[in-house]
C-alpha cells in the first residue's frame, strides 16, 4: 500500500492550484473593478446568455444560490444587473445585464484573456490544449458515480 504524500495528491494539487488562481484574479478584479469573483462569474455569465434565472446561473457558474443573491443583489446596487419577473413563472424572475454592465463586461474581458495569457506563458500551445483536456476529462470522473 502506498502511502498518502499531500504535495502528490492530486485532488490538493488541484486544489492549490484553483485558490493561488483565484486569489490572483480576485485580487486584480477587486483592485481595479471593484468586483469579487463570483460577481464577476455572474457578469461573465449573463454577457454570454443574455438573461437568466438565478438558479440557471448558480448551476451554469458551479455557484450556490446564496452566492448568486448576493452577487446579483451588489451587481444590482450598482446598476450592473436588471431582475425582471418571470412571466411564465410568478416566483422566478430573470437576470440581465444593463448597458454599465455589459460595458463593464466588455472592458474586463480583455484584461481576463490578458491575465490567463500570463498564467499560461510557461506552456506551449499543445500544453494549453492538454492541459484543457485533462482538466475536462478530470471534472467529468468527478462528477461519474
Amino acid at each position: 500500500m502506498s502511502e498518502l504524500r499531500l504535495h502528490r495528491f492530486i485532488p490538493y494539487r488541484l486544489s492549490v492550484a484553483a485558490n493561488a488562481v483565484s486569489r490572483r484574479i480576485s485580487d486584480s478584479y477587486r483592485r481595479r473593478f471593484g468586483l469579487k469573483i463570483a460577481e464577476w462569474r455572474v457578469i461573465a455569465i449573463l454577457a454570454e446568455n443574455e438573461r437568466m434565472t438565478p438558479q440557471d446561473i448558480g448551476n451554469k457558474g458551479e455557484l450556490d444560490k446564496i452566492t448568486v443573491s448576493r452577487s446579483a443583489t451588489a451587481l444590482m446596487d450598482r446598476g450592473l444587473l436588471l431582475q425582471q419577473r418571470n412571466p411564465e413563472d410568478g416566483r422566478s424572475h430573470f437576470l440581465q445585464l444593463t448597458p454599465d454592465g455589459r460595458a463593464l463586461y466588455e472592458e474586463i474581458a480583455p484584461a481576463a484573456l490578458r491575465l490567463e495569457q500570463e498564467l499560461l506563458t510557461c506552456f506551449s500551445e499543445e500544453e494549453r490544449d492538454l492541459l484543457e483536456s485533462l482538466l475536462r476529462r478530470i471534472e467529468s470522473a468527478a462528477n461519474s458515480p
